[in-house]
């Protein structure tokens, strides 16, 4: 009666392509879980996450002349972008000026192959332009987790500054995920529309060890890209009443933010951490990820 989850992993952290193709298979029997519109082609959203396929993506930047480090040295994850050139221009400005200032560096961007063929037509009239950002630090850092508390900082500042600065973008400009060890492919999808629309999960290269599928039956929010699912750290299949409360709590609670991980102007900039118009599970996200 609610939104459908499933969770696929080898114990021994092996990663192979089968893991994707399990996980996508289980996906498609999980569409009674999820809502869809008066077009049968248009979902309320679904998607997977998977450990990021270093191999595959080293060969895909190579024919961009962009040369990746190990993984764990690098950043990625999937953009939306809106479709009009001005205001996406705009965006890619705010991203290149943000990286500079945080002492990070752009390496390039992948516009993504997809197939939108089966889409329906109020699903593709939100369709963004998605394209994968690779990013570095200028500088060293002791770990991988560091650079992925960067990339949290980058990430939020980014959209903030963009939602903020960028006409028509709060629904259009959004990173799926952005973190040296996952990648989420989402979008306002049927589940069995998610694997021919991302050329990428096709690829027999494109490996992992575990995948976490959603599929969205939409409740206290319209269906949006977006708000596809999962999330950056979760997957969450009910309704979460007291959202407009729980939302509030955590505004008082800001001001109160600390951390010897981050500095004050970090935790100033990444503000605030939930937003009221996105739905209760995107925002127990925004939360959780936060902890993490």
């Amino acid at each position: 009666d609610a939104c459908g989850i499933g969770f696929v992993a080898n114990l021994k952290g092996k990663k192979s392509h089968e893991i994707i193709k399990d996980a996508l298979v289980m996906l498609e029997n999980m569409e009674h879980r999820g809502g869809c519109g008066c077009e049968k082609n248009t979902g309320d959203g679904a998607g997977i996450l998977i450990q990021i396929p270093h191999l595959f993506y080293k060969e895909e930047a190579r024919k961009l002349n962009i040369d990746l480090p190990e993984l764990g040295n690098y950043g990625t994850g999937l953009t939306f972008f809106p479709k009009n050139e001005i205001h996406k221009s705009a965006c890619r400005e705010i991203l290149y000026n943000v990286a500079k200032e945080l002492n990070l560096t752009i390496l390039g961007w992948r516009k993504l192959s997809v197939d939108n063929s089966l889409v329906g037509p109020i699903a593709l009239s939100g369709e963004p332009d998605i394209e994968q950002i690779f990013i570095i630090s200028n500088y060293h850092l002791e770990d991988a987790d560091a650079l992925e508390r960067k990339l949290f900082v980058f990430r939020n500042y980014v959209a903030h500054k963009i939602h903020k600065e960028v006409e028509n973008t709060k629904d259009l400009f959004y990173f799926t995920s952005l973190s040296t060890s996952t990648v989420i492919y989402k979008g306002q999808l049927t589940t069995w529309e998610v694997e021919p629309y991302f050329k990428d999960l096709q690829n027999e290269l494109t490996e992992s060890a575990l995948a976490l599928v959603h599929s969205r039956f939409s409740t206290n929010t319209f269906p949006k890209w977006k708000l596809a699912q999962p999330f950056r750290y979760m997957a969450h299949n009910g309704e979460i009443n007291t959202i407009r409360g729980n939302v509030n709590w955590m505004r008082t609670k800001e001001t109160l933010l600390n951390s010897s991980l981050f500095t004050k102007e970090e935790l100033e900039i990444i503000l605030p951490i939930c937003d009221p118009d996105q739905s209760d599970s995107a925002n127990l996200d925004n939360v959780v990820e936060l902890l993490y």
